[in-house]
């Protein structure tokens, strides 16, 4: 492939609506195009990057027995009827009605287009286990896309699929995909990625895990113990705090406390500490807007996955009007209304002394304690992990919170689909059961994107050779004089029949600062330089994209020396 052919411009300046690396590397390096919110067009350049991630994931599901299948992107609502997630998942799931007046949805993901293509094929146990899976795009109306292919409304899934007779095959099958990811991620040059205990949502099961690549621009907190083995995911991450401090016991005492409605306010005025105070988040029900109301430590925040998993069902963020029985800025446990739907977190377990709202507008209360002034109370944990707190695997304070961008994610999700959607087989003694599912899912876009992020300089991205766009680039400067695009030209041809990936640039009147600037936005990791200068001492200039190797080659000794660079290149994978 010729550089002056390929198709996509490449410039200098940063556009201004990027704002991360990756995504102004690759908007600069003619990857992509924005075509709507969280929708891109991908140039050439970016498809041979995907393209081999996806070779690379389609050999490593089928070395697990993995058998790929396609499912429909549009598929009947009646499918969704079927598992009941048509009601209970949100606007990111795209619906719409067609010409025929069918109920339509755009595929987010496909469990249930998954079940819908085995249960009849699976009815008997001699059919078990086996794996499907699919790469495929899919579309999530995201509510807020961000940082380029990081989080985008449409993309490319790999989404596999797993059938087990028992809990136990489940369990077993499940850890070979692990180990499979393992090698997905160390094979298309991110090692470094972790796996984290992670929340299922909508996906359902009890157990599930995400893979991520640790960097400051993550979207997602990543809690992990210093000390252990502990990682979870916010949403998951348990919340062990203990109040090692909890105070004198004390009567309760009403307290103006006027235009006074915030924590931070309240205990500026009553000079009181922060967490010995009871902080109120309201929400409501999406089905009847009953009201919930969630009681944490003032200086922690709920989580709210951790709440709509208590509650069982989805939740948004409340409106109390005039005629809502909380009073705004003022709502406490004590005297709370009883239809209100009221958690009690972990963090206000053990304190005798709290400052809370009074549910009377202008006043609050002190010297609460809720194991004494509040009937059958109990505590969850509701929050959000904070750095320093105590780790719930080795018991030590030494909590700290790391930002990540989800690459990948497996689930067990149980007889979730199956049982929902009626798939059964037969069992060794004639009797129906139902099947048990695993789902094992990698973005594709988002993991060429994290690995430039993680992988890139001031000048561009630094690809591994596994999923680089080309593996070698030559740079003929003065390709108006003969000598030297002669011998470009012969190192082309020869490198292309050595099996090489190459591209090449013979530009005329191209200066070598543009030339050297396009081809690191390009990042193949290895570039042959052929200039007048270099060819007068019978060599051309040989580096590595990651600038730790820099040589002088000579002609004759280039196509070997090029070759066997990439071989080590891949070697060090």
């Amino acid at each position: 492939m010729k550089v002056a052919n390929l198709v996509g411009s490449r410039f200098k300046e940063k556009p201004a609506d990027c704002v991360i690396d990756s995504h102004a590397l690759m908007v600069r390096g003619g990857y992509m195009k924005y075509v709507g919110n969280g929708i891109f067009s991908e140039f050439p350049i970016l498809r041979r990057v995907t393209r081999k991630i996806e070779e690379i994931i389609r050999e490593e599901m089928d070395a697990i027995d993995g058998q790929e299948v396609l499912f429909p992107v549009v598929l009947p609502a009646d499918l969704w009827d079927e598992s009941g997630r048509y009601e209970s998942v949100g606007s990111e799931l795209l619906r719409f009605t067609d010409r025929n007046k069918a109920r339509m949805v755009l595929g987010m993901t496909h469990e249930e287009a998954a079940v819908h293509l085995v249960r009849e094929y699976a009815n008997s146990y001699t059919k078990y286990p086996f794996m499907i899976y699919q790469l495929q795009r899919k579309f999530r109306d995201e509510a807020r896309p961000r940082a380029g292919m990081i989080r985008v409304r449409e993309f490319t899934m790999k989404d596999a699929y797993s059938f087990h007779t028992s809990q136990k095959d489940l369990e077993e099958y499940y850890q070979v995909c692990y180990d499979a990811y393992n090698r997905i991620f160390q094979r298309v040059g991110v090692p470094e990625v972790i796996t984290v205990a992670s929340d299922s949502g909508m996906m359902g099961g009890n157990l599930s895990h995400e893979y991520m690549l640790l960097t400051p621009v993550g979207e997602d907190s990543i809690v992990i113990c210093t000390s252990c083995d502990y990682r979870a995911n916010m949403e998951a991450a348990e919340n062990k705090t203990v109040n090692e401090k909890p105070g004198e016991t004390a009567e309760l005492t009403y307290v103006e406390t006027p235009h006074c409605k915030t924590i931070e306010e309240v205990c500026d005025f009553l000079k009181s500490d922060v967490e010995t105070s009871c902080k109120a988040v309201v929400y409501q029900k999406n089905a009847d807007d009953t009201f919930v109301v969630a009681f944490v430590r003032g200086d922690y925040e709920v989580n709210e996955t951790k709440l709509r998993n208590l509650v069982g069902e989805e939740i948004h963020g409340a409106e109390i009007t005039e005629d809502a029985p909380l009073v705004a800025g003022y709502i406490g446990p004590y005297g709370i209304a009883e239809e209100v739907e009221v958690y009690y977190d972990v963090t206000l377990k053990g304190i005798n002394n709290l400052v809370a709202g009074a549910n009377r507008e202008g006043y609050h209360i002190t010297g609460l304690c809720l194991e004494r002034d509040v009937k059958n109370v109990s505590f969850a944990d509701i929050s959000k992990v904070k750095e320093g707190n105590v780790c719930p695997c080795c018991g030590k304070k030494t909590i700290t919170i790391k930002r990540g961008i989800e690459v990948g994610n497996i689930f067990q999700l149980g007889d979730k689909y199956t049982k929902s959607m009626n798939m059964t087989y037969v069992d060794e003694n004639g009797k129906e059961q139902y099947p048990v599912m695993g789902c094992y899912g990698i973005g594709v876009g988002r993991l060429a994107a994290s690995i430039c992020e993680a992988h890139h300089d001031e000048f561009g991205p630094i690809w591994p050779i596994s999923i680089a766009p080309w593996e070698v680039e030559i740079c003929c400067l003065r390709a108006d004089d003969e000598k030297t695009k002669a011998v470009a030209d012969d190192l082309y041809e020869k490198l292309q029949k050595a099996g090489v990936e190459v591209l090449y640039d013979d530009r005329k009147g191209v200066r070598a600062g543009a030339m050297f600037s396009d081809a690191d936005l390009i990042g193949a990791p290895i570039r042959v330089v052929v200039s007048p200068r270099n060819l007068e001492n019978q060599v051309v200039e040989i580096t590595t994209r990651d600038k730790t190797l820099k040589e002088a080659v000579l002609v004759e000794e280039a196509v070997r020396f090029v070759t066997e660079l990439k071989a080590e290149l891949f070697e060090n994978i």
